[in-house]
């Protein structure tokens, strides 16, 4: 349980750090005085985070909440033991008082038929004086346990008391960040014209560069199929099926905005998108990593995207889209996090960074969430 219990606390620290990182992007977005989809999408971001924090809260409060039943079903059974045990050392001491009385020691042992009896009987005292010496002791351990589990008792209740508060005050923040969301639907709502245009746009350059992945993937399996693969391209893909859900993030530091497959529209009603990849939104100048070791397959440019680097590892392709100040060129080797280039900065979109991040086994496109690491 103690275990567990530092695991929530860090958990709940960890995304309380996340969530100061995404209040520094918002309010950047609020220097614009403007609402826009990234906007829309980076606070829908911080809901979530605000409500992972609310979870782990109540799973506190649920641990230590059974903790506190079995600290009290300790406490009431130790406490019986120890009126059983006292009631016992008791009558012990009585009855030793009386034997003393009416047959001291060394009467009973003299009285003994021959020197091995008496030997006998001398031992057996010793022994009843060390048990009663032993139950006193058992005794003080015992109140010292109960005195120990009552303090723990008051402190798991203070400390539920603590949680319930600060659960308290989230589920108002969180209050407070609906309505605010809500009011950045409502006027988004009414430029539905632009945002349609934008999301056409948005296809049309996916479009592009799908058919351009597609035709640089197939090209790289006809290489693969044709080389039948070297013995460290093998390796290499192998290890980096091995490293799924570990491998570091394309970006030191940023929040996922867009998620992999088909995704209802935030703000246009029956409409969905189907991302290849997923899009993680950085503040500031951002450095692009390889995710794993490899060699660099393609590098490429396309209009509204500005330029995608394909990194081969095996049988695995790792994309990374919208990047600028290239550091690396086709047929270069790279090491796992290796700099790669820097994503672009839309200085008119409040200095947001967005780096569209895809994984592909040959032709298959790959959810990146599944692969990458969740810290």
């Amino acid at each position: 349980m103690a275990q567990t219990k530092a695991e929530l606390e860090d958990k709940r620290k960890a995304t309380l750090n996340e969530i100061t990182y995404v209040d520094n992007m918002l309010k950047s977005t609020a220097k614009k005085k403007e609402e826009s989809m990234s906007a829309l999408k980076i606070i829908g971001n911080k809901l979530n985070l605000r409500e992972s924090v609310i979870r782990g809260m109540r799973d506190e409060i649920n641990l230590m909440t059974g903790r506190i039943d079995l600290n009290t079903i300790a406490i009431f059974m130790m406490e019986s033991d120890l009126v059983d045990l006292k009631n016992d050392y008791a009558r012990a001491v009585i009855n030793s008082y009386k034997s003393q009385k009416e047959n001291p020691e060394l009467v009973y042992i003299l009285s003994a038929k021959d020197f091995n009896q008496g030997y006998k009987r001398l031992k057996y005292l010793q022994q009843v004086t060390k048990f009663r010496r032993k139950e006193s002791e058992i005794i003080i351990e015992l109140k010292e346990q109960v005195q120990i589990t009552k303090d723990r008792l008051q402190n798991d209740l203070s400390r539920i008391s603590v949680l319930k508060s600060k659960e308290e005050q989230q589920k108002s923040l969180l209050q407070s960040e609906q309505e605010k969301k809500q009011g950045m639907v409502k006027s988004l709502t009414k430029k539905e014209k632009q945002l349609k245009k934008d999301l056409e746009e948005k296809k049309r350059i996916a479009d592009k560069i799908e058919k351009e992945i597609a035709k640089i993937i197939e090209d790289e399996r006809k290489k693969v199929v044709k080389s039948n693969n070297t013995p460290e391209q093998k390796l290499i893909g192998e290890n980096f099926a091995e490293n799924k859900g570990r491998l570091p993030w394309p970006v030191e530091r940023g929040i996922i905005t867009s998620q992999f497959g088909i995704q209802k529209h935030p703000i246009l009603k029956y409409v969905t998108e189907n991302n290849i990849g997923i899009e993680i939104t950085s503040l500031g100048k951002t450095v692009v990593r390889s995710v794993f070791k490899g060699e660099v397959a393609k590098v490429f440019a396309v209009q509204g995207a500005n330029m995608i680097v394909i990194i081969r590892h095996g049988k695995y392709l790792s994309v990374y889209q919208n990047i600028v100040d290239l550091k690396v060129k086709p047929g270069d080797k790279v090491d796992t996090k290796q700099v790669i280039g820097n994503v672009y900065c839309e200085k008119e979109n409040a200095n947001k960074s967005i780096l569209k991040f895809m994984i592909y086994e040959e032709k298959d496109s790959l959810n990146p969430e599944a692969w990458i690491s969740k810290n």
